[in-house]
């Protein structure tokens, strides 16, 4: 049957406290199961995870907020569109749940208004939630965990002897990480052309709101002009990079990344980027020995929405030390990571490969690597001048317990590595336990051997 539109519930329909609408305890066999997907990284694979789900005898429901998210759901039976008031969601949403007796919700990211206010409802109802991110380790694995990721995510209580106790039930041998990033190029396509649906098919969504400050159609320039200057940008970033490993001078690595990133936004205690290059510059011109460098790594998407290099240079001459900071574009991190000195980071879950190296690494956000044993503590002028070596067993222990448990090998824009992902992740939701929980009681899903993805 046909799905109501959920913009035509109201707030009448909605009883107040009445938490009755979802179930707690063991979840029921699969085909007792009622998923609502709300929104979902660019491209197919929501599309693509619900028909697995559905070939396992669950329900699939989509909740579609814009012309971006209808496009890539093709099951056209179980879409919802909400053309109501962000205002309105949170009743709209309790009031779906209800009627089509979900029992499990599905999203990307859980910090944007409409999630988190899904997931908190939810959590109130008894409901399942599921949520994807992008791999903590990367590039090869994808994160997915119950109730929350990032700053909200289960690691960020778990201490390291904790995970080793839980290791006890694992023989799993530590999977090296491919320098390669396969998806890069299918992450931008999907992006634009997303972008390219809410700019041009969105008269339907008028209510609708994007969760980040930007236009629809200032993200859909950026989005295609960036793909079009990724031949230019990597030779840019190739000549750059020559000639910092050419240069023979001791450097230290800033990872960057992108202002309007969930993880940013929600877990730094930074409100802009610049903010950020200010505290690094000044304290490594005030801590660095004098013939040491400064590297700023922008993140692989950054599309020139934030004038990072202006202020690098503008924040460089300022302290004096414009003659030793660098800037590179993107590209892959660990030809820099080889003869790097330090790393230091906001949040960045590029800061994995610096830890898997055996770098000093020093954050400043909330970050589910952030345990003290392997993240300097130190004042960040310390820090460069004498960094704080991690402790290397306690890593590779805690990155072994990730690999068990949250990252998922695959990934979310390339066909390849949807299938991958594909694989091991329907079972992982259809499970009884989360992935820690999973692992704890010695009943995690079985992970398919690591394959590079293109």
């Amino acid at each position: 049957m046909p799905a109501p539109r959920a913009e035509n519930q109201t707030r009448d329909q909605v009883k107040d406290g009445d938490t009755t609408g979802g179930k707690t305890g063991t979840r029921s066999p699969a085909d007792a199961r009622v998923f609502l997907f709300l929104q979902g990284p660019h491209g197919p694979f929501f599309h693509r995870l619900a028909k697995m789900l559905r070939l396992a005898g669950s329900t699939v429901w989509r909740v579609g907020f814009n012309a971006g998210d209808r496009a890539f759901w093709f099951h056209r039976d179980s879409y919802i569109p909400y053309r109501g008031t962000p205002e309105a969601w949170g009743d709209t949403f309790t009031a779906l749940v209800r009627d089509k007796g979900v029992t499990d919700i599905v999203l990307y990211g859980d910090v944007r208004a409409i999630h988190a206010e899904a997931v908190a409802r939810a959590r109130k109802m008894g409901l399942a939630v599921h949520v994807f991110e992008e791999g903590y380790i990367r590039p090869y694995w994808v994160t997915y965990e119950r109730d929350g990721s990032n700053g909200n995510s289960r690691l960020m209580r778990m201490t390291v002897p904790e995970m080793r106790r839980m290791l006890e039930q694992s023989d799993l041998d530590t999977a090296l990480p491919p320098a390669k990033w396969g998806d890069t190029r299918h992450h931008v396509f999907y992006g634009a052309l997303y972008h390219w649906f809410v700019m041009f098919r969105n008269s339907r969504y008028r209510n609708f709101r994007p969760h980040r400050a930007l236009s629809v159609s200032k993200e859909f320039q950026l989005y295609l002009r960036r793909l079009l200057l990724m031949p230019a940008h990597g030779f840019e970033r190739w000549l750059a990079s020559w000639r910092i490993r050419r240069g023979g001078f001791p450097y230290h690595l800033a990872l960057l990344q992108l202002e309007h990133d969930a993880s940013f936004q929600a877990h730094s205690p930074f409100d802009t980027v610049s903010d950020f290059l200010t505290v690094v510059i000044r304290g490594f011109a005030e801590g660095a020995p004098r013939h040491h460098h400064l590297v700023f790594k922008a993140h692989p998407l950054e599309d020139g929405r934030v004038p990072v290099r202006h202020d690098i240079r503008r924040l460089a001459k300022e302290a004096g030390v414009q003659n030793r900071v660098h800037f590179v574009r993107g590209g892959k991190l660990a030809q820099l990571l080889a003869d790097a000195r330090t790393a230091v980071t906001v949040n960045s879950t590029a800061a994995q490969q610096v830890l898997f190296r055996g770098i000093p690494l020093k954050t400043f956000g909330s970050a589910v690597y952030a345990k003290p044993e392997f993240v300097s503590t130190q004042p960040l002028t310390d820090f460069f001048a004498q960094p704080a070596r991690p402790d290397r067993k306690a890593y590779r222990d805690y990155r072994r317990f990730l690999l068990e448990t949250s990252q998922v090998a695959g990934g979310f824009y390339s066909s390849r590595a949807r299938r991958q992902l594909l694989r091991t992740v329907v079972d992982m939701m259809l499970s009884d336990e989360d992935p820690y929980e999973a692992l704890k009681s010695g009943t995690a899903t079985p992970r398919q051997q690591l394959r590079v993805v293109h």
